[in-house]
C-alpha cells in the first residue's frame, strides 16, 4: 500500500520533552520515517510558550531536510500581541537565511490556555488561516478547551481555513463528536494518531467522516509511527481509502 504513494504524516513534534522521554533528534526521526515508509512529516514545536524559539527550530529542521519536513507555525493567545506578526513572518516572509522556507499550516494547543477554541482570543489566528487558506491542526479530546464539538461552532465562521481534529477526539465519546463535526462542516477533517485505539477505529472514521476527510498522523516521536501507520495499512477499508488517508488528502490540503 505504501509503494507508489507519497505518505504524509500530518502530526509530528519537533523539540524536546524530557519528562516523557521525547528526546529524538531530527536524524533519528528521519531514520524512523524511512523504516515506517513515511516520505514527509508536518512538524511543529509546542514546547516554547512564546512560540518564536520553537518556530525557528522548526524552520531550521525544514531547511536541513527540505524534502522530508513540512513546517507548521505554532502560536498562542497567551502571547497575543505578537501572534499575527509571528504568523506573517512564518507564512508570508520566511525568516532570515531561511527566507525560502514557509510554514504551510498552523498548530494550536488550547489545553495550554484558558480559552476554548471558539473563544474570541483565537479569532486573529483563525482569521489569518482563513485569509491564507491554511489548515489549522488542533489538539482535540476530553479537555473543555478543545472538545471536537467546538469545531462545528468555529469552522463555519472561517470557511477559508481547514480545521483538523488532532487525534480525532481520542476516545469514543469525543471521536463521535469529531465525526459529527466533519459530517456537518466541509472544512473539518479528522486525524488518526492516538494511544487510545482499538481495532475498528479507522473503519469508524472512514464510515463516519468519509476517507476524503481522514488524515494519517503518528504523533512521532511521542508515539511510534510504525504502529500508527500499521493501523491504516491493516484496516478493513478499500485501497483507495488508504491512499487518500496516507497521503493524497494531505497533499491536496498542503498544496504539495
Amino acid at each position: 500500500m505504501i509503494d507508489g504513494i507519497e505518505v504524509v504524516d500530518f502530526h509530528t513534534h519537533a523539540g524536546r520533552w524530557e519528562a516523557v522521554g521525547m528526546v529524538a533528534s531530527a536524524a533519528e526521526m528521519v531514520r524512523v520515517m524511512d523504516r515506517a515508509g513515511i516520505d514527509r512529516a508536518c512538524t511543529f514545536d509546542i514546547f516554547h510558550p512564546e512560540g518564536t524559539a520553537g518556530n525557528d527550530a522548526v524552520l531550521s529542521l525544514a531547511a536541513r531536510y527540505r524534502d522530508r519536513f513540512v513546517p507548521f507555525a505554532y502560536v498562542s493567545p497567551l502571547v497575543s500581541e505578537g501572534m499575527v506578526t509571528e504568523l506573517e513572518r512564518l507564512v508570508e516572509g520566511g525568516a532570515g537565511d531561511r527566507g525560502d522556507i514557509r510554514c504551510r499550516g498552523i498548530k494550536v494547543y488550547p489545553p495550554y490556555t484558558p480559552y476554548p477554541l471558539d473563544h474570541d482570543a483565537w479569532a486573529p489566528v483563525l482569521e489569518f488561516a482563513a485569509a491564507h487558506g491554511l489548515p489549522v491542526l488542533t489538539h482535540t479530546g476530553q479537555e473543555e478547551t478543545c472538545q471536537p464539538r467546538l469545531l462545528a461552532e468555529v469552522a463555519p465562521r472561517y470557511p477559508g481555513a481547514t480545521f483538523v481534529a488532532g487525534h480525532a477526539g481520542n476516545t469514543a465519546e469525543y471521536r463521535r463528536q469529531a465525526i459529527d463535526a466533519a459530517r456537518s462542516c466541509p472544512n473539518v477533517y479528522v486525524e488518526t494518531c492516538s494511544s487510545y485505539r482499538s481495532p475498528g477505529v479507522i473503519e469508524e472514521l472512514v464510515e463516519g467522516a468519509g476517507s476524503e476527510r481522514v488524515l494519517f498522523g503518528s504523533d512521532m516521536p511521542l508515539l511510534d509511527p510504525r504502529v500508527q501507520i500499521g493501523k491504516i495499512v491493516a484496516a478493513d477499508i478499500e485501497a483507495g481509502d488508504k491512499r487518500r488517508i496516507l497521503g493524497e488528502n494531505a497533499r491536496r490540503l498542503l498544496g504539495l
